[in-house]
C-alpha cells in the first residue's frame, strides 16, 4: 500500500486522537506500560494549534482518512518538537513512521529550524532506540535545557516513572546530509 503524507487540515483534527488510541494498543505488551494503551491522547486543541502552525503531517490511506500523524510545534525560533508520533495499529511496522518523521525534518530544514526535539520512553523499542537510529542524540539530564526539563518533570508527575522517560534532539546539520530533505 502506498502512503501519502501531506499537511495535516483543521478536519483532520478530530480524527487524530483515534489514530492515537489506535496506536498506543501496542503499549499493551509492553511489560510496565500497560497503562499507556489506555492513557489520554493529545488532544484536538493541540493537534489544531500545530495544524493552523503548519506542523502537523498526516499519513493518509486511499480515501484521505488519516491513518498516523506527527503533530510538533516551533519553539524558541530554533527547535520543532514533537508532540507525538502516531500510527493506527493496523499500519504499524510499514515506514509510515519515518516517513512522518522526513516531513518534520523537510519542514524543519525549510524554516530554518536548528533541531527537531521530543521525549519519549527510554526503552520501548519504537521509541528512543527507533530515534536513536535515525540519529537522535539522547540528552543528558543535566545538560537539558528549561523547556526538555519541564517537560519531563511533567510527565512524571503524570505518573511515568522517571527513568523510564528521555529527552532527544536531531540537529538538522545532521539530517540535511542523513536524509532526502
Amino acid at each position: 500500500m502506498m502512503t501519502r503524507i501531506r499537511p495535516a487540515r483543521k478536519n483532520d483534527a478530530a480524527l487524530l486522537s483515534a489514530v492515537e488510541r489506535s496506536a498506543a494498543q501496542r503499549f499493551r505488551m509492553v511489560p510496565g506500560h500497560e497503562g499507556v494503551a489506555k492513557g489520554s491522547t493529545l488532544g484536538e486543541a493541540v493537534h489544531l494549534r500545530c495544524i493552523r502552525a503548519g506542523t502537523c503531517w498526516v499519513a493518509v490511506d486511499e480515501h484521505d482518512a488519516p491513518i498516523g500523524f506527527l503533530s510538533a510545534e516551533a519553539v524558541a525560533e530554533r527547535d520543532l518538537h514533537i508532540h507525538e508520533t502516531s500510527v493506527d495499529e493496523a499500519f504499524q511496522g510499514s515506514g509510515i513512521g519515518r516517513a512522518l518523521l522526513d516531513a518534520a525534518i523537510e519542514g524543519a530544514v525549510t524554516h530554518h529550524l536548528a533541531a527537531l526535539t521530543l521525549t519519549t520512553f527510554r526503552d520501548v523499542p519504537w521509541n528512543a532506540p527507533f530515534y536513536r537510529r535515525i540519529g537522535f542524540k539522547l540528552l543528558a539530564m543535566s545538560g537539558l535545557d528549561e523547556r526538555l526539563s519541564m517537560l519531563l518533570r511533567k510527565e512524571v508527575e503524570e505518573g511515568f516513572a522517571e527513568a523510564t522517560r528521555c529527552a532527544m534532539r536531531l540537529p538538522l546539520d545532521h539530517a540535511k546530509t542523513n536524509f532526502r530533505v
